[in-house]
């Protein structure tokens, strides 16, 4: 399902939410081998979304032009977006509640960093 959630992706981004099957597989190709990070934000996303098909759902038309997103799959993609940062939200203040501080006599804007080592460079010989 990921694989749908970036196809809607890259609909979205494109102008007037329409693009050549040419094209659309061109960018799809790129940002599925662009890294890790892609693919957990869209595997986050498609969680919302289990049984999704982006053409029955009406999300997606095709036509000889190429493919373009609909109304309602703009309106589908914002609410996974949503869900998502909201779990995100929910997520988040937990994992900083887990931060001490070693060294309170630091000024607030200074940041200790524990266990990070410092390397140093070695001039080159002239």
């Amino acid at each position: 399902m990921s694989f749908q959630i970036t196809i809607l992706k890259v609909l979205a981004g494109q102008p007037e939410g329409q693009a050549s099957l040419a094209d659309l597989t061109r960018y799809v190709a790129v940002l599925t081998s662009s890294g890790a990070d892609w693919s957990q934000r869209m595997k986050h996303l498609a969680a919302g979304a289990p049984n999704l098909d982006i053409f029955t759902s009406g999300y997606v038309l095709r036509d000889g032009n190429g493919w373009q997103i609909t109304y309602a799959g703009r309106e589908f993609l914002k609410s996974i977006e949503a869900q998502a940062q909201a779990v995100d939200a929910e997520v988040q203040p937990m994992a900083r509640s887990h931060v001490t501080l070693d060294s309170p006599d630091l000024p607030t804007n200074v940041i200790q960093l524990i266990g990070h080592k410092v390397q140093r460079r070695r001039r080159a010989a002239a």
